[in-house]
């Protein structure tokens, strides 16, 4: 099959989302949701995965593999997903070793990045009116609140490791909340991952198939609030993207440690302070966060990544896109 050179360029800018989606998901405080919105998939994400979840799950319960191989959107979800999973194979390593070596240059840039990122947001409302201005407020106070609550400790029976990817996957996709973070909030970060180490079936069963089931029922709710109320829908998630700045503020001080499983201790809170030492590092920082600030206006003024598609807020996407299958 012949690929034209649209499909490619469009394959190409979706690997390179999807392998910024991947990267912010590896950073704590940093949601792939984000890099979604702000690419402008978020829509056709949500509605892709509306899509598996329900139609082509259909299908496949009826034994009908060849209509669900079909209503796929392989164009869209290989590029991406094969981009999402090269950032996580190929920079978890390289990304831990920054954030531990140089925390403060990594976190002002991502801060610029999420600033930058949440005006991109806010011009996305058509028009504001009293009720998205409130439900904007409401929504950075609540998730500026959440960042900053203490983790946890929840039971390791196998109904809350459900719960935990339900809610987890929910985060991931959200603007502005980061999935792993929400692991950590509920303490469920440590026994998740050890839980990957130890080969533990069960466990790991359980958070997969909440984290389906989240996405599932999730991807409806957002599905049917952009349809019906848009712009409140996204003035409430540039809200939680700008109330999260919180936890990626570079300049922090720990107030509470603990031991891991390790022996090794690590922060378990810590509040933002501002920088102690007006010097090369601080102007540094701040050249930091405003590259990341101008990367991101410049992809939005140059158009560089997908554009959102509108279509998929009218519903009119996914008509068009199962009247393309029968015609094939």
């Amino acid at each position: 099959m012949k690929i034209s050179p649209s499909d490619l360029k469009s394959s190409i800018r979706l690997f390179i989302t999807g392998f910024s989606m991947g990267t912010a998901d590896l950073i704590p405080g940093v949601s792939g949701g984000t890099i979604a919105f702000l690419s402008g998939i978020y829509d056709e994400l949500i509605f892709s995965i509306k899509l598996v979840t329900g139609d082509v799950l259909k299908e496949v319960l009826k034994f009908r593999f060849k209509q669900a191989i079909r209503l796929i959107p392989f164009k869209f979800l290989i590029p991406l997903g094969l981009g999402l999973l090269s950032a996580v194979a190929t920079l978890a390593n390289l990304l831990s070793y920054l954030l531990a070596t140089f925390p403060i240059f990594v976190w002002s840039f991502f801060f610029g990045l999420v600033i930058a990122s949440t005006f991109i947001v806010l011009k996305r409302v058509v028009k504001w009116d009293l009720s998205d201005k409130v439900a904007f407020v409401i929504s950075a106070v609540a998730a500026y609140f959440i960042v900053g609550a203490v983790p946890v400790e929840t039971p390791q029976a196998l109904i809350y490791f459900f719960l935990s990817g339900a809610v987890a996957i929910i985060a991931m996709i959200l603007p502005g909340i980061s999935g792993s973070f929400i692991l950590l909030l509920i303490g469920k970060y440590s026994q998740v991952l050890a839980a990957v180490t130890e080969k533990n079936i069960a466990v790991l069963a359980s958070v997969g198939i909440g984290a389906v089931v989240g996405l599932a029922l999730f991807s409806r709710v957002l599905s049917w609030l952009f349809t019906k109320h848009h712009d409140i829908s996204v003035a409430i998630l540039a809200g939680f993207m700008l109330g999260s700045v919180r936890k990626i503020w570079p300049w922090k001080e720990v107030v509470m440690t603990r031991i891991n499983s390790h022996g090794v201790e690590v922060t378990l809170a810590d509040k933002n302070i501002l920088p102690q030492n007006f010097d090369i590092s601080l102007l540094l920082a701040v050249f930091l966060a405003a590259v990341g600030g101008f990367l991101v206006y410049f992809l939005d003024s140059k158009h560089v990544v997908v554009e959102q598609t509108k279509d998929v807020e009218n519903k009119e996407f996914e008509k068009e896109y199962k009247e393309s299958l029968k015609n094939q």
